[in-house]
């Protein structure tokens, strides 16, 4: 079922072409109040994701809307045609996320930016916030405006609070961290996250009313993103906070295309040597054992000649998929090219590793590809396996296993040929 939003306005024209716009922008369905009463009916009745509210209604011209809103936590976002300064900062002190001006009585030139509002909000559902503060006053205005942008929150009061946590939720996103903290401060706190996460994996937002430029310079050269002078206003503090997780996104997005393959989502091949070559310095003393498996679909020709490039590309993803239900979270699983991948399965011996080798080619041949012509292809894969061998390269092990690989071919297909 669609996420729905609500909209409160008594301006018919106006409130059908909010409707319009936000429908076809958004995988969202909307409701049209037109008074306060309708709209406690539809509270009432349905669960909104978000609310956009009018302050003038025939039956409440004071704003009673949003206070109601409030009450029944709705998130809201307020749009309305009063543009008197002192009204809009006694709105933006309410629990809304935004206040917003209507420029006239047919259109409204902010309405891209209510749509990239609520597209963002969306996709603060999937992050997680840490707020450090002594300040319990200060703790809980940042939660509470982090909360109503649809954040996940966790609050401590110090920097040593904060480390722990860290390591106990490993997919925080973001750090507020004030500066002047018992135990450890905000600088130091920066400097230890610093040692363990990459700007590329998290972003740390600094606040703090001290007003020694100084201070706001040796955050962002121990790695900061941003610096925010406390007090600050709802909007500063909104505005930089999604600016911070949207730049987070958008190198996090880049990165994946960098190390991803575009089809499939697996590894890359450039990805794929990092990671192992990664794996095998970090057990270089510990004696783990590791399996490398060549994998290719048998007859992949014959598939794209007699179906289509489309459809050979969905029985790669339909392989890929199988491949990544088929190995633990911590193996490593990517495309080389064409129809051929590579497998390495972490921390295993010669047995375990043929026999997981073995189901997944099982699996394999169990699996039939539905196409949209209500047609069903079967595949079948060889796969060339062996127990790294610390005393070759890495380069090597891949060669043996590529020549595995193809004794399996010759062999007649469909089958595992695991170095002995």
């Amino acid at each position: 079922m669609n996420e729905k939003i609500l909209i409160v306005e008594d301006n018919k024209a106006l409130a059908k072409f909010i409707a319009k716009k936000l429908t076809s922008a958004l995988d969202i369905e909307v409701d049209i109040a037109y008074t306060m009463q309708e709209a406690k009916l539809f509270i009432a009745g349905h669960k909104y994701f978000l609310a956009l509210l009018d302050i003038n209604l025939p039956d409440s011209n004071n704003g009673e809307i949003v206070d109601f809103a409030a009450k029944k936590k709705l998130h809201s976002i307020v749009i309305s045609g009063i543009t008197d300064k002192e009204f809009r900062y006694k709105m933006l002190q309410k629990n809304i996320i935004d206040y917003i001006n209507k420029n006239s009585q047919n259109d409204i030139d902010e309405m891209d930016y209510i749509i990239q509002m609520i597209q963002r909000l969306q996709k603060n559902r999937n992050h997680k916030v840490l707020v450090v503060d002594d300040s319990r006053v200060f703790r809980q205005t940042m939660q509470n405006i982090l909360e109503n942008l649809f954040f996940t929150v966790i609050a401590v009061a110090h920097g040593e609070e904060a480390i722990g946590m860290l390591k106990s939720q490993p997919d925080i996103s973001l750090v507020l961290t004030d500066y002047n903290m018992p135990v450890m401060d905000g600088l130091e706190l920066t400097i230890e996250i610093r040692k363990t996460y990459s700007k590329n994996e998290l972003c740390i937002l600094a606040l703090s009313g001290n007003t020694d430029e100084e201070v706001t310079a040796m955050f962002l050269k121990h790695g900061a993103n941003d610096y925010i002078k406390k007090p600050f206003s709802k909007e500063e503090f909104s505005c930089r906070v999604n600016n911070a997780i949207e730049a987070l996104e958008n190198i996090q997005l880049i990165t994946q295309y960098a190390n991803r393959d575009f089809l499939t989502g697996l590894y890359n091949r450039r990805y794929f040597f990092q990671e192992v070559n990664d794996y095998i310095n970090e057990i270089q003393d510990k004696g783990e054992q590791f399996a490398i498996g060549m994998i290719d679909i048998d007859h992949f020709k014959k598939i794209n000649d007699t179906y289509g490039h489309d459809t050979g590309d969905k029985v790669i993803t339909a392989l890929a998929d199988i491949l990544r239900s088929s190995t633990n979270p911590q193996d490593i699983v990517a495309r080389f090219g064409g129809e051929e991948f590579c497998v390495v399965l972490k921390n295993i011996n010669r047995h375990s590793a043929r026999e997981i080798f073995e189901r997944l080619r099982e699996n394999v041949e169990r699996f039939s590809y539905h196409t949209k012509d209500d047609e069903y292809i079967r595949f079948t894969i060889s796969i060339g396996a062996l127990l790294f061998h610390e005393e070759e390269s890495l380069d090597n092990n891949i060669n043996e296993a590529d020549m595995l690989l193809y004794k399996a071919k010759n062999n007649g297909r469909n089958q595992l040929v695991f170095q002995a």
